[in-house]
């Protein structure tokens, strides 16, 4: 569970972080160094949201319910259709 609120925390900094990096864009026009150090911190930020995804997935904490994950599959009944 700690995971997924680190995940969620991690995005909602991510999305932040690019909406500073507008608003230094916008008010600075250029002449401070503002927008660059936004665009490093949300570099930092997408680098570690994605290697926690990778983590969850690689430990099992996380998964996927999608219909064409084959291990969601497994568990679901054949169904054979005669003609």
């Amino acid at each position: 569970m700690w995971l997924k609120v680190v995940i969620v925390v991690l995005f909602i900094g991510l999305v932040i972080s690019l909406f500073s990096g507008l608003f230094f864009l916008i008010q600075d026009q250029g002449k401070t160094m503002r927008t660059w150090q936004s665009l490093s911190v949300r570099l930092v930020i997408a680098v570690l949201l994605m290697s926690f995804i990778v983590y969850g997935f690689y430990t099992g904490q996380l998964g996927s319910k999608a219909p064409w994950d084959q291990r969601h599959g497994q568990d679901a009944p054949i169904i054979q259709q005669t003609p």
